[in-house]
């Protein structure tokens, strides 16, 4: 295993998708919050992978080779949601749609800074200062 591809580069990378993916389904929402049957998206990966990975820490053939598995095969999940909010049965709530939005924007904030701060280290030591 090397630096480039270790278990936590692995881990970010997952995250970054899921986060596009959970702005790209919020977005969406957003934009069909006046269509009539619309259902709202909701994108699952953190509950999902975090049960995952407990799971994946318990077994006896090592705990890095059995999460790098996890994080290979972890897959996003988007779903439509079965509540309804209003009486044209459109399961978007903008208010708790917007607080996401502005929740996953501070995400990947602090995603692509932990980010930043591993590859720092890859050219401060390629540089070897």
């Amino acid at each position: 295993m090397d630096f480039l591809t270790s278990n936590s580069m692995r881990l970010m990378e997952k995250s970054m998708g899921f986060l596009w993916t959970k702005q790209a389904a919020i977005l969406d929402n957003v934009a069909n919050a006046e269509t009539p049957n619309y259902k709202a998206k909701v994108v699952t990966f953190e509950d999902s992978i975090r049960a995952k990975l407990e799971e994946a820490a318990q077994r006896p053939e090592g705990a890095v080779r059995a999460v790098r598995e996890v994080l290979e095969d972890e897959e996003l999940s988007v779903f439509e949601a079965q509540e309804q909010t209003r009486m044209d049965d459109n399961g978007v709530n903008i208010t708790s749609e917007m607080t996401e939005l502005v929740r996953n924007a501070y995400q990947q904030q602090y995603l692509y800074g932990a980010i930043n701060k591993h590859y720092a280290i890859l050219r401060m030591a390629i540089k070897g200062q």
